[in-house]
């Protein structure tokens, strides 16, 4: 493709397609969850009937209440008026549970007759130690957008990363082509965009890194986490300012002793749990160590990696009354990622044109990233209907990214012939030249927060309100440049002077130089009041959820206002199908990342970006093979404006902070999760998606060959096109069409010890371009990404297996083994681009690929 407002010629390898045996594959593994879930588990059994109707202490119906056989797969769900129905082996002893977040499970000892139907209509207890809030959200979770997940299914989904942010990626409307990263783009939003909380505090992330390899740990320890709530947009008034998502963590209240540990070859865990005898004082405890350098080391960039992440984690709670309770969140992580490259192999192009692309390399990198946070939390309750809390809080992030690397590169092309006795070596060289990258980067973030929130419930309603202060202090310094030396000749290259007798000297110019230093040091302040009505004739037929934000930041002086509300209507119908809507102004005030430019300059008077939320959406409980399943869809549109325009680099975002834009992202996202196999959940989304954006100011032509081919862009007509067409819309860097995600298990019928977890990600290309280039000229694409994980499991003790007394393998409820698989298919995902350059001006963007096929064992153990 011929330059965009140069003669620069850039190439760049095409989209590798799925070949014919993929696409069986992924024919055979949606045919197998077909038939596997519908004839692999008949067994010829006599069966009775357990059907009955499931209250509260104040005789409400409650949504949702798991009733299962102890020790067993299967069950069901209460429905919206409570009742339930399942089927029970009979002529043995069993033991049926019922159980439901922030009640005490009900058990129940049963042996029927073959044929006989047992009424039961038990009464949940509220538990004393569960906090009201989380009855709360269980009682109303399906009026609202958030999605809840179990956390157990964490540990057991095939992933690099081991973190909830795993079970995130593959929900509908989430995106992310990196297994390295616990980052992701909900509905064409980027990684910045994106709430998370732990226990109603705020949870922040390092800000230098610029790749999944150097990333670490996440924050969320899933060893610690009791429930996972996650919202792709339309979310209520008590979440903060961002434009895209929320995902809302609670830790566990512990009830007794228990613990566990995990090792595999990429890291090991641990976490201890409990309370003192007179149920006062409870604590959690939680260890994390991971090192990806067996991951790293398949990479095509081959050296010495010495990745060490590590963190600590607890929270500590205490009862100084009946009425008043403290807690304390603590964590410490220290992640430190070292590489010495050596050299790296990477062949791109086509099979016409097939090219190879090798360098040597000198140096080394060195990256640090400690953080360090603690929140100490003060909890009144005067009574059921009333919560009162006060929440103090400190973040700190000192982070260092240094290195001096030098490539001397060669670019070949590489003989297709087959029959050529030099096939698959390179023949001809096409460029060579040399770089050398040198960083000192610095920056150290103090966040201190003094929080207010409360709740009171009345009859049909249910407010919360919420005031807080936080004061920012940032300090951050930017050393950075890049020299780059093709064939002799440093690029930029200045002007020859041949036959001149005094030549100027040229200036050493740099591709790239970055000097800056800041220091920050600003106050927000930021409150909501929302309120929940609960109408119909059960007082849940209708719920309508109103309320708004406001925030003031001291830097840029802008005062926001959001308001926001939804609504849920339940009809009576024999189908129990829910509908949603949700609207409302979702503000996102800038940061310290947003204010930077290329350069480390600082825009002063960067005002909030906004996004404006239309939602509407459909939740239909039913049964499939007489087992339950959910399937719920939404769509939307969302209008943006005043954005700043960025572009990614692997987990890199880096803003055009001197630019503005209007843009809108829309579509509609599926999902369906159930019981495809009896007993275990697995589920499927979908999501298709359009979002561009329109840079003030700018404008620019298309240009089209006479077979309507795109054949370049620029900021006039060109006449050597068969046509130019002005436009104004570009597509922003996370506009991916298409995604597709399943998360798939299965037991062996007769042995269910054995188990398989499988899961699968589809996302279609995303939009990129050449470095320090307009956002217009940002229209090449990269291939689509796919990828295959899967798992299989041994169950060594659990409910199956007995001990003599004293044997200390007793103490242990539950272990298994398991051996994984990642990228099954060994498809070579893009995730970046590295850009060469020969003294022509050629450029070429070689892929930069991720992990091939791995495989990894792990053993979890619970006591």
């Amino acid at each position: 493709m011929s330059a965009l407002k140069t003669t620069t010629t850039i190439k760049i390898s095409p989209c590798f397609f799925v070949t014919a045996s993929v696409k069986r594959f992924y024919f055979l593994l949606f045919a197998f969850m077909v038939l596997a879930s519908g004839f692999a588990h008949a067994q010829q059994k006599e069966w009775a009937i357990v059907k009955g109707k499931i209250i509260d202490e104040r005789s409400r119906t409650l949504e949702l209440v798991n009733v299962s056989i102890m020790g067993k797969p299967g069950g069901t769900a209460s429905d919206r008026k409570g009742n339930y129905e399942t089927k029970v082996p009979a002529g043995e002893d069993i033991t049926l549970v019922f159980s439901f977040v922030g009640f005490e499970n009900q058990e129940f000892e049963l042996n029927l007759t073959p044929g006989e139907i047992k009424i039961i209509n038990p009464v949940m207890a509220e538990s004393a130690e569960m906090l009201p809030d989380i009855v709360i959200q269980d009682e109303r979770i399906r009026n609202t957008n958030l999605q809840r997940i179990d956390p157990k299914e964490v540990a057991i989904i095939p992933t690099i990363t081991g973190t909830v942010e795993s079970l995130i990626k593959t929900l509908p409307g989430v995106s992310s082509n990196n297994e390295l990263s616990s980052q992701y783009s909900v509905r064409g939003g980027n990684f910045d965009e994106n709430l998370v909380y732990v226990d109603d505090i705020e949870i922040y992330r390092p800000f230098l890194i610029r790749s999944g390899q150097q990333e670490g740990m996440s924050f969320l320890n899933s060893d610690l986490t009791s429930a996972i709530l996650f919202s792709a947009g339309g979310f209520e008034a008590k979440y903060g300012d961002k434009m895209s998502s929320v995902l809302d963590i609670k830790y566990k209240r512990p009830q007794e002793f228990a613990g566990s540990g995990s090792a595999s070859l990429l890291g090991a865990s641990a976490h201890l749990e409990g309370v003192d005898k007179k149920q006062r004082f409870s604590y959690l405890f939680g260890v994390r160590y991971k090192t990806n350098q067996y991951v790293l080391n398949a990479l095509e960039t081959k050296g010495d990696y010495n990745p060490v992440f590590f963190d600590v984690q607890t929270v500590l709670r205490y009862k100084l009354t009946d009425k008043l309770e403290l807690s304390l969140l603590g964590n410490i992580a220290n992640n430190k990622f070292q590489l010495v490259p050596e050299t790296r192999e990477t062949n791109f192009g086509t099979i016409n044109e097939a090219k190879r692309l090798t360098i040597y390399f000198d140096g080394q990198e060195i990256d640090t990233y400690k953080t360090y946070m603690g929140a100490l939390k003060l909890e009144y309750s005067p009574n059921k209907e009333v919560k009162l809390s006060l929440i103090g809080s400190g973040y700190n992030s000192d982070e260092s990214e240094t290195f001096d690397i030098q490539g001397q590169y060669w670019i070949g092309r590489v003989e297709t012939g087959l029959g050529q006795s030099d096939f698959g070596e390179v023949t001809t060289t096409d460029g060579v030249g040399t770089f050398l990258n040198h960083a000192r980067n610095y920056l150290n973030a103090t966040l201190i927060n003094a929080e207010h929130r409360g709740s009171y419930e009345s009859g049909i309603s249910y407010l919360t309100w919420g005031v807080k202060y936080q004061h920012e202090i940032i300090d951050d310094q930017l050393y950075e440049w890049e020299l780059i030396d093709s064939a002799g000749f440093t690029l930029p290259r200045p002007g020859d002077q041949i036959g001149d007798e005094n030549p100027d000297v040229a200036p050493l110019n740099m591709y790239f130089f970055a000097n800056s230093k800041v220091n920050l040091n600003t106050n927000r302040y930021t409150s909501f009041l929302q309120n929940t009505w609960n109408l119909g004739s059960d007082k849940r037929d209708i719920s309508i959820t109103a309320g708004f934000r406001t925030h003031y930041w001291d830097f840029n002086e802008q005062f926001l206002f959001s308001p926001r509300v939804s609504v849920s209507y339940l009809p009576n119908w024999q189908n129990d199908i829910l509908f949603r809507f949700s609207s409302g102004y979702y503000y996102q005030p800038p940061f310290y990342r947003e204010l930077r430019d290329y350069y480390g300059n600082i825009t002063n008077d960067q005002r909030a970006q906004k996004s404006i939320h239309f939602v509407g959406g459909m939740d239909w409980n039913l049964m499939i093979w007489g087992r339950p399943f959910k399937f719920v869809t939404e769509v939307y549109y969302k209008f943006l404006d005043d954005l700043i325009p960025y572009e990614v680099d692997n987990v890199r975002i880096r803003y055009y902070a001197n630019q503005r834009a209007k843009g809108y992202a829309t579509g509609f996202d599926m999902k369906i999760n159930g019981e495809f196999v009896p007993g275990i959940e697995s589920w499927a989304s979908m999501s298709i998606m359009k979002t561009e954006e329109d840079i003030y100011g700018q404008s620019y032509y298309k240009y089209y060959d006479q077979f309507d081919n795109l054949i370049g862009v620029g900021e006039e007509p060109n006449p050597d096109a068969f046509k130019s067409v002005k436009s104004e819309y570009i597509r922003r860097p996370t506009d991916q069409r298409f995604r597709f995600s399943v998360f798939f298990q299965d037991y062996l019928p007769m042995n269910p010890t054995y188990k398989m977890h499988l899961a699968l990600y589809y996302g279609s290309n995303l939009p990129f371009g050449p470095p320090k280039s307009e956002r217009y000229q940002q229209l090449y694409e990269m291939p689509p990404y796919r990828r295959v994980d899967i798992g299989f499991s041994k169950q060594l003790i659990g409910d199956h297996t007995r001990f003599k007394e004293g044997n200390p393998l007793g103490k242990i409820t539950s272990m298994w083994i398991s051996l994984e698989v990642f990228n099954l298919l060994q498809v070579n995902n893009t995730v970046s681009y590295i850009w060469v350059t020969d003294v022509t001006g050629v450029k070429y963007a070689v892929p930069n690929y991720l992990t091939p096929r791995q495989l990894n064992l792990k053993l979890v153990a619970k006591f």
